[in-house]
């Protein structure tokens, strides 16, 4: 029985057998696909790293209190039917019957970045109490989904931080929950304290955590998140230490010390690169 099962699974079956293969080497991405896109983490990488990324009078796309998990950050279930991920696929010409949940497009970057901090139940302090997946867009007070708002910062070349409190990232362990805020163009989170795993996963996708002082958090401080705030790291990477100290200053003229959360020398590497993904192109192409 065994060697009847085995002997011919190399073979694979007539349906297998019949599906088109391509010659290239490189996979052909079907640019009409909704299900699987060519993600842009390696558009326009060079060959030398880009070292330490200023953040300069970034503003706040959301200030959060405790306990925000990755679901909150990257909801894995249905694509809410007025969300801009429903938008993108329906302009793509998907039905809303065939919407699916986020977990089944989790290969598609562009559904992705639409559905991050995208959870209907998510309680952002910008919008003093209101709950959902909205926020203020500070330079223009309109309010708007936080994927709309942040590529209105984006498309001015604005840069954005989040504010948190303790244990933001707790739950499941999810790479789209630090894939998704860099895509959006978050460079920053200052939180209470991380969840251990979500910590290093921003470390990975090139965004700076950052832990508030014991007893201070944004409350304590006096932010409300309307501020811009310029956080003041070395600009070379050999000046940067696991743990070290930093000034962060906003344009009210307050300005706290932040631990900036690179825990290790490999995740100061990974910084210096832009992220985990560049870091390892790089090092292959060089072997």
């Amino acid at each position: 029985m065994f060697k009847s099962t085995y002997e011919a699974i190399t073979k694979g079956n007539p349906m297998w057998n019949q599906l088109s293969v391509p010659t290239s080497k490189l996979y052909s991405w079907d640019p009409n696909s909704t299900y699987i896109h060519e993600p842009p983490y390696f558009k326009n990488m060079i060959m030398d790293p880009p070292g330490p990324i200023a953040v300069k009078d970034a503003y706040c796309i959301l200030n959060f209190g405790d306990s925000i998990t990755t679901d909150h950050i990257s909801p894995a279930g249905s694509i809410h039917k007025d969300s801009p991920a429903a938008r993108y696929l329906v302009e793509r010409g998907v039905e809303r019957k065939d919407f699916n949940s986020y977990g089944s497009r989790r290969g598609n970057d562009e559904v992705m970045a639409r559905g991050t901090f995208a959870n209907i139940r998510l309680v952002n302090k910008l919008l003093n109490g209101e709950v959902g997946p909205k926020t203020i867009h500070v330079p223009t007070g309109e309010k708007l989904y936080v994927f709309d708002a942040a590529m209105r910062y984006k498309a001015a070349g604005q840069d954005t931080i989040v504010l948190a409190g303790a244990e933001y990232g707790s739950g499941s362990s999810r790479d789209w929950a630090a894939k998704g805020p860099m895509l959006l163009g978050v460079k920053a989170v200052i939180a209470k304290s991380f969840e251990r795993i979500h910590r290093s996963n921003l470390v990975g996708m090139g965004i700076v955590p950052l832990c508030f002082k014991p007893g201070e958090d944004a409350d304590s401080l006096g932010l409300t998140g309307h501020e811009r705030y310029t956080i003041d790291l070395p600009s070379k990477i050999s000046e940067i230490r696991p743990g070290q100290d930093v000034t962060v200053r906003t344009d009210s003229g307050k300005s706290f010390t932040c631990t900036v959360r690179f825990d290790t020398e490999v995740e100061l590497a990974y910084f210096n690169n832009g992220g985990i993904l560049p870091y390892v192109i790089r090092q292959l192409i060089k072997q």
